[in-house]
């Protein structure tokens, strides 16, 4: 029996389903109260809810614009706004989340009583919105974290925190098929597949792991004009290395979609400031941190050419960063010829 055939009769005879999973990782740690196992089925249900939307989005008239804005100034799709509403009535009646922050909304989301809830969450609901009229893979992006002092009531200050304190994460991908990858501290990543047929997630890529070096590299490079020396260098080399084999480039534009394949096939996913955007444009809370958590959890590494991302403290809930990430080997040589630029310049100032 070759190995495909042998693993397709263990999935479909033995399947572990996402429940099963948090179940199992709740029993490995008793002293966990199951509050995590509550929000992860909360965001499972919101998933396929918004999976269900995205299939049927050209026929329920759910593409095009819906003529506003978020907080952002971007134009909002239909399903933005649904994405939105989704989430947050799936996380709100969980009773485990105290607040929410989302990349529609405004301030922080305050849930009713949230006084015993241990958590908090932040989340894109629908990244990538605007390929959603050209049917391109889009997704939904969620990081959260442990509230640090039950004894208050919850406030902004308690979204304001590094990466590295981030508990879970994860990202749904809406495309030939609808995947959730899931990653903890504990440095698990694994990939769940939507079953239509049984209405479940299925266990289809444990263990992640990202190759250590890649041959793809992903980004705008419409922007090129306006990136800095070191971004321009390193894309110039892997474009003509010495060894004469160029990485090919592969770009979505929907980050969840660039990043997952990243993720799987190994290389760098590069978003960097810019003269137009000197602060980045992707959002900190809810797309940098939990991909950079996933993409680390994984083995890669992220960046932002001078800087571990998870390090960043955020200052804001839609504060904006530069975004680097991927195989380590990768990343490490962009970040070598930052440092490489950055000495330069100091000692030509000098």
């Amino acid at each position: 029996m070759d190995s495909q055939r042998a693993k397709f009769l263990s999935i479909e005879s033995n399947p572990i389903t996402l429940a099963r999973a948090i179940m199992s990782d709740q029993r490995r740690h008793p002293e966990a109260k199951g509050d995590l196992t509550m929000i992860l089925n909360s965001l499972m249900l919101a998933c396929k809810f918004v999976s269900n939307a995205v299939r049927k989005a050209g026929i329920a008239s759910l593409i095009g614009i819906a003529g506003s804005s978020n907080v952002q100034g971007e134009q909002q799709k239909p399903l933005d706004i649904l994405a939105n509403d989704i989430f947050i009535n799936s996380l709100k009646y969980c009773n485990k989340i105290a607040a929410l922050a989302s990349e529609e909304e405004t301030g922080i989301y305050i849930i009713d009583n949230p006084d015993e809830a241990k958590y908090i969450i932040a989340f894109d609901p629908l990244d990538g919105s605007s390929n959603i009229d050209v049917n391109v893979s889009i997704g939904s992006i969620f990081a959260i974290w442990k509230r640090p002092d039950y004894s208050k009531p919850v406030d902004l200050e308690d979204f304001l925190r590094t990466g590295t304190e981030v508990e879970v994460a994860g990202y749904c991908i809406y495309g030939s098929s609808t995947q959730l990858v899931i990653a903890t501290k504990e440095g698990k990543v694994d990939c769940f597949t939507l079953d239509n047929s049984i209405g479940d997630f299925i266990l289809t890529h444990p263990n992640l792991r990202i190759p250590k070096k890649g041959n793809i590299y992903s980004a705008n490079e419409g922007n090129s004009h306006f990136w800095d020396k070191s971004m321009k260098e390193y894309v110039e080399l892997v474009k003509n290395p010495q060894d004469g084999n160029p990485y090919s480039l592969r770009y979505v534009g929907s980050m969840v979609s660039d990043v997952h394949r990243t993720l799987l096939y190994g290389g760098i996913f590069l978003y960097p400031a810019d003269k137009k955007s000197p602060n980045g444009k992707l959002r900190v809370l809810y797309e940098v941190f939990p991909m950079s958590f996933i993409v680390e959890a994984a083995g890669g590494k992220a960046t932002d050419g001078k800087r571990r991302l998870l390090d960043i403290k955020a200052k804001d809930i839609h504060q904006r960063s530069p975004c680097i990430l991927g195989s380590p080997d990768d990343v490490e040589v962009i970040m070598a010829i930052y440092a490489k630029n950055d000495e330069e310049e100091a000692k030509s100032s000098n």
